[in-house]
């Protein structure tokens, strides 16, 4: 890895007011790195606090207390402006649902995040074509995504999240509405995307999913339950419990 971090989160917690005095600890003391260049995945059964943490990570919300630095800035306090910016320049995301718009085109979707950044037309739908083609869609631009596979789909929507050269891509479970030799596929082609060096998050609760990445973080009742690096056979190599990971990435508890 570079040493350079993208992402660090120290101490940060995510509170939920339920009303009639009822709050939800959603998150608890959550500290941790990622350094450019990692592929690492975050895991954890309904109700953990994954899909809050995953929100966090990626802008669509904010802690209640803690620090959120990403590449360097601190965003735990943002506006609903700022973050916006950061959500569009500096993280590509790819849902289990694609989230393409149905009545555009390949090239359409794949420009849009660079029409909210204000790029002019030429650049935008040229850059857009150079990277529907980097994704094997070169012939598809122009076609619907009704008018494409599952497969294609998603191919569309990582070439959506790349467009911008984000600083980290945030895959929430990319695989979970394809056939399985179609999800290997997308699973394949996220691994080429890491050996050139992007920076990628994955969250699943399939675990032959997260053994693809080189390292998995396990959240359990809003905490961290384990971080293990691992190896490329897909077994861990070494096991931290939560105090010990926190130790070893540099963040104290």
């Amino acid at each position: 890895m570079s040493g350079q971090k993208v992402i660090e989160l120290v101490k940060v917690n995510k509170v939920y007011d339920m009303g009639a005095e009822v709050q939800v600890n959603a998150l608890k003391d959550i500290s941790l790195v990622i350094e450019k260049g990692e592929y690492v995945a975050i895991m954890g059964p309904s109700g953990s606090g994954k899909t809050t943490l995953m929100n966090i990570l990626g802008c669509l919300d904010t802690p209640t207390s803690g620090l959120y630095l990403f590449d360097g800035v601190n965003v735990s306090d943002m506006n609903d402006n700022e973050l916006a910016k950061i959500r569009n320049q500096g993280i590509g995301f790819v849902f289990q649902t694609f989230n393409l718009i149905p009545r555009s085109d390949a090239l359409h979707n794949v420009e849009l995040p660079l029409i909210y950044s204000g790029v002019p037309v030429a650049e935008r739908k040229d850059r857009a074509k150079k990277t529907l083609e980097m994704v094997g869609l070169g012939e598809r631009v122009h076609h619907k995504p009704n008018e494409l596979s599952g497969g294609q789909r998603q191919r569309v929507a990582i070439a959506r999240a790349l467009i911008n050269n984000p600083s980290i891509i945030l895959a929430d479970e990319p695989t979970g509405n394809l056939d399985s030799k179609t999800g290997d596929e997308i699973m394949l082609f996220l691994e080429e995307l890491h050996k050139k060096g992007n920076t990628i998050i994955l969250v699943t609760h399939e675990e032959y999913i997260a053994e693809h990445s080189r390292r998995i973080i396990r959240i359990r009742d809003g905490m961290i339950e384990s971080d293990l690096p691992i190896e490329k056979n897909g077994k861990v190599k070494v096991h931290h419990d939560a105090e010990k990971a926190a130790s070893s990435i540099g963040v104290k508890g």
